[in-house]
Parts: C-alpha cells; structure tokens; sequence
C-alpha cells in the first residue's frame, strides 16, 4: 500500500497573499535559478487586451524567495485544476516541478509557474518607468494593477524578504524617484 504524501506549491507574486486553495502548512521558501520579475502582461487577472497590466514571473537567473505551500495527497487534483485555471490561462506560463528550499533547510519538489519568454504576452525586461506606466494603468477581473504590486510588496516586507527590484518599483509607483540601473 503506497503511503500517502504531500504536494508543494511555490508562490512569488500574489499566491503568497492569496493562495485561494486548500493547504497544510505555509512556510518561506527559496528557489534558486530564477528570479521575481514584472514581465507578463496580463489581459486578464489584472488588465485587457486593449489595457494590459503586468504581472511577476519567474526569470531564469539568481533566487527567488517566496512561500512554500504544503498540500495534502487527497486535495492535490483539486488544488492543481484550480492553480491550472488561474495561473496557465492563456499559456503564458509554464509548469513546472522546481526544488525548492524551505526554511528549515530541507528540500523539496514544489510546482512552480515559469514565465514563458516565447508567448505573445511576455514582456520582458521592461524599464521601471514603462512597468509603472502599465501597472497605474490595469485593472482585469481580479482588481487594480497598482494593488497586486503594493500588496506583493507588504506581504514580502511583512515576511522579512528583501526585494530590491521590487522595492525600487514600489517607490517609483509612490511617485519617489529611483536610481536609473543599466539594463532595469
């Protein structure tokens, strides 16, 4: 008889403030290889087509601290179709099953949501004022763009984790002016 096990998910954006499904255990979390960046427009969550927003994904190079969440055996098929309706629409990601730290040390197999370099609505590595200019501009079915940022920014800050891309897009948003770094 096979034991029963866990699942992990990986969240970096707003799964960390707003899983929405069914988990054990949340805990901090690192993934190496990949990094939290606004690089996805979104034509749905948090813009349209015709006024997209943008949202985080994960860009190959660096880490990327987050949350872990643990999700038992019996409620994984229904926690995946729902993480697969939310965050595959339209395929701009991808899925994948990434190691991921926990803040124990240990490591773990998790799902994790690649941004998807190829697809029509990666963006890219936009400038901090074009990303502010989408941002103040989105809002989709889940809400303004501007709140999917700050609430991201807080939940990170809250859980002692320091962004300093995202802190840099933040201030920018609040109107502060930001260091110009090549290639931001």
């Amino acid at each position: 008889m096979q034991q029963n096990s866990t699942h992990w998910v990986f969240g970096y954006g707003s799964l960390i403030w707003r899983p929405g499904f069914a988990f054990l255990r949340q805990e901090p979390a690192l993934l190496r290889g990949v990094h939290r960046r606004l690089c996805v427009y979104s034509y749905r969550h948090r813009g349209t087509e015709a006024r997209p927003g943008l949202v985080f994904g994960l860009m190959p190079g660096g880490s990327c601290r987050g949350m872990a969440f643990e999700v038992a055996d019996e409620q994984w098929p229904a926690v995946h179709a729902y993480l697969s309706e939310r965050e595959m629409d339209r395929g701009v990601y991808r899925e994948a099953t990434r190691r991921i730290e926990l803040a124990d040390g240990g490591l773990v197999p998790s799902l994790a949501f690649l941004a998807d370099t190829r697809h029509v609505q990666y963006a890219g590595k936009l400038g901090i004022a074009e990303q502010v200019r989408v941002v103040r501009g989105g809002v989709g079915e889940s809400g303004a763009n501007p709140e999917y940022v700050l609430e991201t920014a807080r939940k990170l800050h809250e859980l002692g984790i320091v962004d300093r891309y995202l802190d840099d897009v933040v201030a920018a948003l609040n109107g502060m002016d930001v260091p110009v770094v090549a290639g931001a």
